[in-house]
């Protein structure tokens, strides 16, 4: 095991906030059995909002580009969570270093690059690893033991949703969000994590039907200075067209069962909300991201005539709870924050050596990263395609 690990989070912003809070916290979860980690670096050509993140989670310092975390020899660990079209060039140069890379999804905004990069991390010497950090919400992750167990049995439905409202205004200013190709807006943007959490839950996904992409404000106006995350800034008068979804829909065929998924950036009122339930043969299972320390259980037991969805709390009982938060106790309470803690404790896990029998599930590959990005393109192809359905390569990975 390394004496220490130095981190470096690329990116300033309201995800890569996370993943600085998430590093620090990291050490303080379970038993302490990672090396010394420490908070060297947070990239951003930003100075402002880079020395600011550095100063507020105690990095070392800021850097002002990816070059310089790559050159640095107390950097192990780096974080990438800036705009998708920089992934691959940043990635890339990350891993050629010999730094271990833990990335954003979705892994890339274009399928030639996204393969590029698995094919870089293939051949590296460090591990290349992409957040999918709603695996590590316990609600979601016992709703898969349910599954798994056969207490729920085989899936014959799953119908979820991801509403976001970070562009229902028409006066939210442009931003790297708003550009790229069809398929680019809120389903690679929230629509990756939906589609993770339906074949996390449901299995593989064969084919995809009835894919809609639609683009409901059409312009945006320019900010007058620097934006961070989905932040509402200043605006000038001069607006530039939106390239891509605003609201994305399609249907799933899986092994088993078929799912129907639906994702918006323009769904006022609904700031962070991702809600599916998952019906089964032996009953069924909701989760809603806004009441995160519970989920809805519903077994078919005794008479319909006094039987229903039941509330079920989580606590030391579920994953990740016991040992995770400093108050491990039922009915504290846990949120989307945590999950980045566990998300950075099980990614320093593996690059610490630890076995994987004692540590957390591993984060996900940048083969799991590419299967992704095939299945957005799917839906993007439907779309294209009048709704048709089109069928989705199955991973050759384990």
């Amino acid at each position: 095991m390394s004496k220490s690990l130095g981190v470096a989070v690329i990116g300033a912003g309201m995800a890569g906030k996370a993943h600085a809070a998430a590093y620090r916290t990291a050490s303080t979860l379970y038993s302490p059995d990672l090396p010394e980690i420490r908070l060297v670096s947070i990239g951003d050509v930003n100075a402002e909002f880079g020395s600011a993140a550095a100063r507020r989670f105690g990095y070392e310092r800021h850097d002002s580009s990816w070059q310089a975390i790559a050159e640095a020899e107390d950097i192990d660990v780096v974080s990438v969570v800036i705009a998708n079209k920089l992934h691959r060039e940043v990635v890339e140069g990350l891993l050629a270093a010999g730094k271990h890379v833990l990335c954003e999804k979705p892994l890339s905004d274009t399928m030639e690059d996204a393969r590029a990069m698995a094919e870089a991390a293939r051949n590296a010497t460090s591990l290349g690893r992409i957040g999918f950090t709603f695996r590590r919400t316990p609600g979601i992750a016992y709703i898969r033991d349910l599954i798994q167990s056969g207490t729920l049995g085989k899936v014959l439905h799953f119908s979820g949703r991801y509403w976001t409202d970070y562009g229902c205004s028409p006066e939210a200013p442009m931003s790297w969000r708003y550009k790229g190709g069809a398929g680019s807006g809120a389903l690679a943007d929230v629509g990756s994590h939906l589609a993770y959490v339906a074949e996390f839950l449901c299995g593989d996904i064969q084919s995809v039907s009835g894919g809609q992409l639609s683009t409901v404000i059409p312009q945006r106006p320019l900010p007058l200075g620097a934006v961070m995350g989905h932040d509402h800034s200043a605006v000038s008068n001069v607006f530039e067209p939106v390239e891509n979804d605003d609201v994305a829909a399609f249907s799933a065929e899986f092994a088993t069962g078929v799912g129907s998924l639906a994702v918006s950036r323009v769904a006022a009122g609904h700031a962070n909300t991702l809600t599916f339930e998952v019906f089964c043969e032996n009953g069924a299972a909701l989760f809603d991201q806004r009441r995160p320390a519970e989920i809805g259980l519903f077994l078919n037991e005794g008479a319909s005539a006094r039987n229903g969805y039941r509330q079920v709390v989580l606590g030391p009982e579920h994953p990740y709870i016991a040992g995770g938060l400093a108050m491990d106790a039922p009915s504290v309470g846990f949120g989307q924050n945590d999950a980045f803690g566990y998300q950075a404790r099980a990614f320093l896990e593996e690059v610490a050596g630890l076995p994987a029998t004692q540590s957390l599930p591993r984060c996900a590959t940048f083969e799991e990263g590419v299967r992704n990005m095939e299945i957005l393109a799917a839906v993007t192809e439907s779309a294209q395609l009048g709704g048709r359905s089109v069928a989705i390569p199955q991973p050759a990975f384990a």
